[in-house]
């Protein structure tokens, strides 16, 4: 039976986890749970999944936890995060964070040679080079969660990177395809927040009406696949069927399909190499009922700079990825907030990108320091 440590239990990617987990109850166990500040979730799962660790963000929490569950143990911070990570009685962690958190307890799962699901993108993005070579240096497996990400490394099985042509990384183009710059001038929260496919929390939510998501899963690629960017293409699909496809030197293309349902990467990620029996509230695809058929369009980089943005971030590496991913940020947090409009996301963006002094060769503490300062920085300017 395989041990489960899960970071972000109470989120998106970690309630679908623990879907698959309790359908598959013989293969799997669950070791610990963090969440932020849905303690009222993380007590259920709790009880359902009796774990042997938890970890929540406020320590007046974890004084709660500890006196209603005294068979736990109950951690709180950053530094909790890094201690379930890291436990030994656990084989694989999902680490389903969201943003920059994710960084400091991934490298912690791989320094103590955990396997690790991952459906943290920013950590990759801010830290790609650094968390890659710990990898490798550990011997460890990093197993993509999110849906693109997981069907890029089916497609790429068996196969040798130097075969490759190119990634095709599909994107179902948000829920403001084919408006003009100008409409996204009067794009509301509620609108930004109505993906038309998938289920996901608020801040990805933002990022995919963005088109930032896509950008940032462009270096998640990089790093993950060990492929320049340039070899990676967006191809919008709004059906959200071809889940992303491998093009190869003798013009084979590969790709990976199936019914938008997160619940079917993350039991890939969990079971790898091995794959489980489709689940009972599972739906799988009916290639008959695609009627209207499958389409394909180029991405509209003129309008959704954000794009261009994370291909200059990738090439030029050093801090400037660390950069656009902060203060992508803090830019989604002001909009959901109410503070800033839809548009001012992608401006001020291109206004940072650009202004922006980079430093090169960081490590853990520099990645950190640049975190920080551009954070900082954006909740001055605005």
């Amino acid at each position: 039976m395989k041990r489960i440590s899960i970071l972000g239990s109470t989120g998106s990617i970690g309630t679908q986890a623990l879907d698959v987990i309790e359908e598959n109850s013989t293969e799997f166990s669950v070791s610990a749970v963090s969440c932020s500040k849905n303690i009222a979730l993380l007590c259920r799962q709790i009880e359902k999944f009796r774990p042997q660790a938890v970890c929540v963000e406020r320590e007046e929490d974890a004084l709660l936890i500890s006196e209603k569950y005294r068979n736990t143990e109950v951690f709180y911070g950053d530094k909790g995060l890094k201690e379930i990570a890291s436990m030994e009685d656990c084989d694989m962690v999902l680490n389903s964070l969201m943003g920059m958190r994710g960084l400091e307890p991934t490298m912690a799962a791989v320094d103590a040679g955990k396997d690790i699901a991952f459906a943290n993108k920013e950590t990759l993005v801010v830290g790609g080079e650094l968390v890659m070579a710990a990898v490798k240096r550990k011997g460890i497996k990093l197993l993509p969660v999110d849906s693109e990400h997981s069907a890029i490394f089916q497609c790429l099985q068996g196969s040798a990177a130097s075969n490759v042509k190119r990634i095709l990384l599909t994107a179902s183009g948000g829920p403001f395809r084919g408006y003009s710059a100008e409409q996204l001038e009067k794009v509301t929260i509620d609108q930004a927040l109505a993906h038309p496919n998938w289920s996901m929390g608020k801040k990805i939510t933002i990022d995919s009406a963005t088109m930032m998501n896509k950008g940032l899963e462009i270096i998640e690629a990089r790093w993950l696949f060990d492929i320049p960017a340039e070899k990676i293409q967006i191809v919008v699909h709004p059906q959200s069927i071809l889940h992303s496809a491998v093009e190869y030197r003798d013009g084979s293309i590969i790709g990976q399909m199936g019914v938008p349902d997160m619940r079917v990467p993350i039991a890939y990620a969990l079971s790898y190499p091995e794959r489980l029996e489709m689940g009972s509230s599972m739906e799988s695809l009916d290639l008959f009922s695609l009627k209207e058929g499958m389409t394909f369009y180029p991405a509209d980089r003129d309008v959704f700079r954000t794009i261009d943005l994370a291909y200059e971030a990738c090439r030029l590496g050093g801090s400037y990825p660390v950069v656009l991913n902060g203060a992508n940020e803090v830019l989604v947090e002001m909009f959901l907030a109410g503070r800033i409009r839809f548009i001012d996301i992608q401006n001020t963006l291109m206004k940072v990108m650009e202004e922006h002094k980079p430093e090169y060769r960081l490590d853990m503490e520099g990645i950190l320091e640049q975190d920080m300062r551009i954070r900082e920085k954006m909740r001055n300017m605005i």
